[in-house]
């Protein structure tokens, strides 16, 4: 630990009085180790830096999170004091990515975490990024004055099994241009150019995410749906295919108007459509239905003319496949496309749900 002879600053003064590990109790083996990270951070803060060092602790199998070092930079811009920057940081992020690595040179996976989730199981997600080892977020934060920023949090986490402490020493970069730019780039790539939906491209991260979420225990079920308008082909040989694409923008505003702000769709190709919902079975039997009546009772027109449509919804709940094993993508949209073909075949503008 460092030095406390007279007018020497120690490792206890930088870290504040918010450090549980320098205070007692804990092995001489984790405690020089802060010591010695909070006197290398400490110097790299009185240099001009664009890196935020922090450095985090939680006890293994618990919830809590505390700062064993907060420098002023990290202080100024959530605007608050030492002793609240863990709530502060929480209630400021809006949007989060993780990235968990391999190796330093394979990044392996990027999954989007919502708010909701932050405030959720955060210990089983912490034992995930602790068996990775080093992990990448990049956070949104909404911060004081109204300004949204994104922040790329780099950190190795470090266990000292006798302490039962996990520490992640890491560091914050401003990275608002090239998320911006990502972001950006993923939109014009993830959306519909005529439904203004998001693509099928999406489709795998949105179902994997879940799938991982169900996992870890975040969910209890969710649903898939796949919709195809029916008689489609016919729409576009009699009317043409101005008409049909007519029917496809207006499809997907009965669908956007249909759905819950929780649930998501988006157009899988051709007049084939997706949904997908947190909930149970019947939940998503309810949200399927909704869907279909709605399209049912809309009127479409095309140069004056009335056209009717109707939708045959496939549907798959992910606690009907959980006795089958791992859950994957590839199995929901399997089974829902074959519902899909049931519905069709037992006379169209219905939703199966099993088969």
């Amino acid at each position: 630990m460092m030095s406390k002879g007279k007018g020497r600053t120690t490792a206890t003064d930088l870290a504040g009085p918010g450090s549980k590990i320098l205070a007692g109790g804990f092995s001489p083996r984790l405690c020089h180790r802060l010591a010695a990270c909070i006197a290398a951070m400490a110097t790299l803060e009185t240099i001009s830096s664009p890196i935020i060092p922090y450095i985090a602790a939680w006890r293994e199998h618990e919830k809590v999170i505390w700062y064993e070092y907060v420098g002023a930079k990290f202080l100024a811009l959530l605007g608050c004091d030492r002793e609240e920057v863990d709530e502060v940081f929480r209630q400021s992020i809006v949007d989060r990515r993780l990235y968990r690595y391999a190796d330093r040179e394979s990044k392996v996976e990027e999954e989007i975490v919502t708010r909701a989730e932050l405030r959720g199981d955060q210990a089983g997600l912490r034992e995930e990024v602790k068996k990775a080892g080093a992990v990448e977020f990049v956070y949104q934060l909404a911060l004081p004055e109204g300004k949204r920023i994104w922040l790329k949090d780099q950190a190795n986490i470090e266990v000292f099994v006798e302490d039962r402490i996990c520490l992640s020493i890491g560091c914050l970069t401003e990275v608002t241009k090239e998320m911006e730019q990502k972001d950006l780039l993923e939109k014009i790539g993830y959306f519909d150019e005529l439904t203004k939906l998001p693509k099928r491209t999406i489709l795998q991260r949105i179902l994997e995410m879940n799938i991982g979420n169900l996992r870890r225990g975040h969910v209890t079920d969710f649903v898939f749906l796949l919709l195809d308008i029916d008689h489609f082909k016919a729409v576009n040989d009699m009317h043409g295919h101005q008409a049909g694409d007519q029917i496809l923008v207006g499809f997907a505003e009965v669908m956007r108007a249909t759905k819950r702000h929780e649930d998501e769709i988006g157009r899988y190709g051709g007049e084939e459509f997706y949904g997908f919902s947190i909930g149970s079975l019947n939940n998503g039997i309810q949200f399927a239905e909704r869907l279909r009546q709605a399209v049912a009772g809309s009127e479409f027109v095309f140069d004056r003319e009335r056209v009717p449509v109707t939708v045959s919804v496939g549907l798959v709940a992910a606690s009907q496949l959980a006795g089958d094993g791992e859950i994957s993508a590839e199995e929901l949209v399997r089974v829902a496309d074959r519902r899909l073909y049931l519905a069709k075949e037992e006379g169209r503008n219905r939703v199966v749900f099993r088969g």
